[in-house]
């Protein structure tokens, strides 16, 4: 057997076991997913900020782009604010915290945010009706119903998991593949049984637990970029691994050149989880901004409150070229990548796993 057959393979569909990350917040692309899907692999695209009706145009784009399986993700938790909102005095709790940023970039600090009503339920339905190949979510777990649906449709799932108990609810739940999301991850920390600050696991020690008592096919992903580390993450039992930080720093990703172009700076060796962003934990090149508010986090507003507010300043940042203000998503494996086109990276995994998977089998 050669070592891309795997479970994995079988159930999604396709030929090697390599899953494109796939980024919300706009950073996916829909040429990415189809360079990916194309050369064999699982495009993937985050869908969690899109409305309905732009789900609909991104699945069409896709399915004209490439007829390979490829995935869209959404979260199934997409608040933390109660009744979609926050109280003014916490509001101006995050007005007083942020000021001297909004200050120092000249411009007037921003209204309230409006109401926020969950979109998950919405977005679910266009995924039923689109039928993508794969549909992956975090933050939970979607009902029994939905999930139940989606075999009827012959739609894949895919859950994350930050943790051994997260792993077991989602094996119980019945998804065909799990997601073991090590902390070296870049991104939002996907924890929905507790805090994102305690569920924080390496790849390699999480995947391991989880096959310990899982027996669900298990997809390793956090801290891998090259075919080395896919080669590390098959031989300790995983079926798949995921990339994200190495394909996002592709030109055909959506990330703009700057982001692209720190995540290969000196910067990209250091990176840092806070919530001082969007509200949820995740992992970015380290700024000041989240160096100054280390042990503040109860000045910032809920997800995705928090996002609304911090776009004004990340807009102004961006046109001031203020970048140690800005969060860019990276992980902590961004110090080696190496390359700049999707389908080269693709092709490197691929020759460098198969070199190192034999290497391993002796």
């Amino acid at each position: 057997m050669m070592w891309y057959q795997t479970k994995a393979s079988q159930i999604l569909g396709i030929q090697y076991p390599i899953l494109q990350g796939p980024f919300g917040g706009n950073l996916s692309s829909v040429e990415l997913v189809s360079t990916v899907s194309k050369a064999g692999g699982l495009g993937g695209y985050g869908a969690y900020t899109l409305s309905p009706q732009e789900i609909i145009e991104v699945d069409k784009q896709i399915k004209t782009a490439t007829n390979k399986p490829y995935n869209i993700n959404l979260w199934v938790s997409d608040t933390d604010a109660v009744n979609g909102t926050v109280s003014d005095e916490q509001f101006k709790q995050a007005e007083e915290l942020f000021r001297p940023y909004f200050d120092e970039l000249g411009i007037a600090l921003p209204q309230k945010p409006m109401v926020f009503t969950s979109r998950f339920e919405n977005q679910v339905e266009v995924i039923l009706h689109q039928r993508p190949p794969v549909f992956s979510f975090m933050f939970g777990i979607p009902s029994a119903d939905i999930l139940e649906q989606c075999h009827r449709l012959g739609i894949a799932t895919v859950g994350a998991a930050t943790t051994l108990d997260e792993a077991i609810v989602l094996e119980s739940a019945g998804v065909d593949l799990i997601i073991a999301s090590g902390f070296e991850a870049g991104g939002h920390r996907p924890s929905f049984l507790a805090a994102a600050e305690s569920s924080t696991t390496g790849t390699f020690v999480l995947l391991q637990l989880i096959k310990e008592k899982v027996k669900t096919p298990v997809i390793a992903a956090g801290g891998i970029a090259n075919g080395k580390g896919v080669a590390a993450a098959l031989a300790l039992g995983a079926d798949a691994a995921q990339i994200g930080t190495a394909f996002l720093a592709t030109d055909e990703s959506n990330a703009t050149a700057i982001h692209r172009q720190m995540l290969f700076s000196d910067a990209a060796k250091y990176t840092t989880l806070s919530r001082a962003f969007t509200g949820r934990l995740g992992r970015g090149i380290t700024s000041r901004i989240a160096k100054d508010l280390v042990y503040k986090e109860k000045g910032f507003l809920p997800f995705p409150l928090q996002t609304q507010f911090m776009a004004h300043l990340r807009k102004a940042a961006n046109e001031q070229e203020k970048w140690d203000m800005i969060l860019f998503w990276g992980g902590q494996i961004a110090p080696v990548l190496k390359h700049t086109k999707a389908a080269e990276l693709m092709k490197s995994i691929l020759e460098e796993t198969t070199v190192y998977f034999d290497h391993l089998k002796v």
